[in-house]
């Protein structure tokens, strides 16, 4: 199989948090191995549901899941642990490992059990690497809980990266995050989600993050999926107001970038068409 044919599909998948049906009915993909797909949407949409219940976390109600075709289990996060790494928004609090470290247990976590009691060179040289493209390598000494939020959030990173797992998941990996190593985060997914033949999904608030780094889109609105495709292709003025309420434009920038520019609150007086 070439990897524009495999990937991570979802297959009629809902998730009901007592009475309430918090996603329904959603279908897509494959979201290709090699590609970056964003989770875009309002607050409430699903986006974080979504990724949890990729990642295992998260029970659904109805639905499947299929990882290069063959199903992968919902609902058990052990069963998948070994292909598919979710990262949530921040790490714990209070945890007085040292970085290094704490990407060593990370690298053996992904690993064959039998390499886990011990720390190769392998695993030593992965581990200062995934430090090293995300630029914090001279933090290998210091304490977790001695790092800002935006540090600990970078130490995840490199925590999911060095796990090489076939589908990464990550829940706003940007919002902590200062823009030099906004940019860097994102072009290191990018490099990483190539090299290893990754299914990565990132739950993004920056359209324009989606706009110029990812390869495709899935925006959410009430528990459904409204557009999924071609970033481009997703977010337009029409998908804008329908979705979030926003007047907006999508323009060329000077490098050919599209960006988002708001002009103001859409009228909610009627759904807006679909482009």
């Amino acid at each position: 199989m070439t990897l524009a044919s495999t990937g991570l599909s979802i297959h009629d998948l809902g998730v009901r948090y007592g009475r309430r049906d918090v996603l329904r009915e959603l279908s897509a993909g494959p979201l290709p191995r090699g590609e970056i797909t964003a989770l875009l949407g309002p607050n409430g949409s699903g986006k974080s549901t979504l990724l949890r219940t990729l990642a295992g976390l998260a029970k659904p109600s109805a639905g499947t899941l299929t990882l290069d075709g063959a199903p992968l289990a919902l609902g058990v996060a052990s069963a998948r642990s070994h292909s598919v790494v979710y990262l949530p928004q921040a790490l714990p609090a209070g945890v007085r490992l040292q970085v290094l470290e704490s990407v060593l247990v990370a690298a053996r976590a992904g690993r064959d059990p039998a390499l886990r009691s011990h720390t190769s060179a392998q695993v030593l040289a992965a581990a200062h690497d995934a430090l090293e493209r995300l630029d914090i390598g001279a933090l290998a000494n210091r304490s977790l809980d001695e790092l800002s939020g935006g540090q600990r959030q970078l130490v995840g990173i490199a925590q999911a990266l060095v796990r090489e797992p076939q589908v990464l998941l990550l829940d706003e990996p940007l919002s902590a995050l200062d823009l030099n190593h906004q940019y860097q985060v994102m072009a290191v997914l990018r490099e990483v989600t190539r090299e290893r033949g990754i299914a990565t999904v990132v739950v993004l608030h920056d359209i324009n993050a989606a706009l110029r780094a990812c390869d495709r889109a899935m925006l959410l609105h009430d528990g459904r999926i409204a557009h999924f495709g071609i970033p481009a292709e997703v977010v337009t003025p029409a998908s804008l107001a329908e979705v979030f309420g926003v007047r907006a434009r999508i323009e060329p920038c000077s490098r050919g970038f599209h960006q988002v520019l708001i002009d103001g609150l859409a009228d909610r007086k009627g759904p807006a068409s679909r482009q």
